[in-house]
């Protein structure tokens, strides 16, 4: 799977208020996150690295212990098992995530179009 059309994948709405398209590969996952204003995405933690962001809008974003309002284009890193949360200020907000490793959780919901990366040509 080399391109995506983010058209073609079918939302998921993980929180109320979120909806994210999570394509994957074998080693990281894309996360295209639309979050509505007000929308939060919980205090949480994973044993994925996380990286991130944001293509529009503001999000208040939490990292361990620090927290920070985030414009479009700044970009963060959350190292595994860290603690993180983000809510979008002031309207929505689009954010851009990649995880590594793919997020089981994620994978058994998305790419249902998607034959599995095992399935040979």
């Amino acid at each position: 799977m080399a391109f995506i059309n983010l058209d073609e994948l079918q939302a998921i709405e993980p929180v109320p208020g979120c909806r994210m398209r999570a394509p994957f590969g074998e080693n990281l996952m894309l996360s295209y996150l639309e979050m509505d204003e007000g929308a939060e995405i919980p205090l949480h933690n994973h044993p994925h690295e996380q990286g991130g962001m944001l293509i529009s809008g503001k999000m208040q974003l939490t990292i361990g212990d620090e927290t920070r309002i985030c414009e479009p284009g700044e970009m963060y890193l959350i190292p595994g098992n860290v603690p993180h949360r983000a809510v979008a200020v002031g309207g929505p907000a689009v954010v851009l995530d990649v995880f590594s490793p793919v997020r089981e959780d994620y994978a058994k919901i998305s790419n249902s179009y998607i034959p599995s990366v095992d399935a040979k040509d």
